[in-house]
């Protein structure tokens, strides 16, 4: 079983776990009390609190923090300078700690480049949220999202590409490189060939 990968100028405090085949980039730092899955890189500059879980092989890059009270799941791509918050009402003069609303990435899910995400919600099983959009409620499975604040402008399958399906109405649609079968009904965009 590979170790994980630390380079000289990485930070892993006494205590965090690290999955096999890790890797730790230039000046990230991960406390103590962070679970990071196995296969994942954390890119330069990133920052990983305790109370953090990540899955199995997610790409953290650059200067991304993620904050206490987030959890991750597998394969989920977490693009440069995006953005996790984990207080709803911060004040500098506040303490806030005990509010901690807590953030919920579903497995597959790609959050693009300078996006923010709003504590307190979930992104769906493999949606992905466009550069520079600002997540402030619950994202549903395959969604696309985009905007400020972002709001659905369609489906997108595993493999990254935007599905044939209408916005708002119940549809199917295949995916044009998987041959990936999926369905919308009542606002839920579900994939029939492989259970999640």
């Amino acid at each position: 079983m590979d170790q994980a990968m630390i380079e000289a100028s990485a930070i892993v405090d006494p205590g965090a776990i690290l999955g096999a085949g890790t890797r730790v980039w230039h000046f990230a730092h991960v406390c103590g009390g962070a679970r990071i899955g196995a296969g994942c890189s954390l890119g330069q500059n990133v920052f990983i609190g305790n109370d953090v879980r990540i899955g199995d092989r997610c790409k953290i890059q650059n200067n991304v923090s993620v904050y206490d009270a987030v959890t991750i799941e597998d394969e989920v791509f977490c693009g440069p300078s995006m953005v996790f918050t984990n207080v709803w009402n911060p004040r500098a003069a506040i303490v806030r700690k005990d509010a901690y609303r807590p953030t919920l990435v579903r497995r597959g899910a790609s959050i693009g480049a300078n996006a923010t995400i709003v504590c307190g919600v979930t992104i769906g099983r493999y949606a992905f949220i466009a550069a520079g959009a600002v997540v402030t409620r619950d994202v549903p499975d395959f969604a696309l999202m985009a905007g400020v604040p972002a709001r659905q402008s369609g489906w997108i399958g595993r493999h990254g590409e935007r599905l044939a399906l209408p916005r708002g109405a119940d549809g199917d649609a295949t995916c044009p490189h998987t041959g990936e079968r999926y369905q919308v009904r009542g606002g839920v965009c579900r994939l029939l060939d492989t259970p999640l």
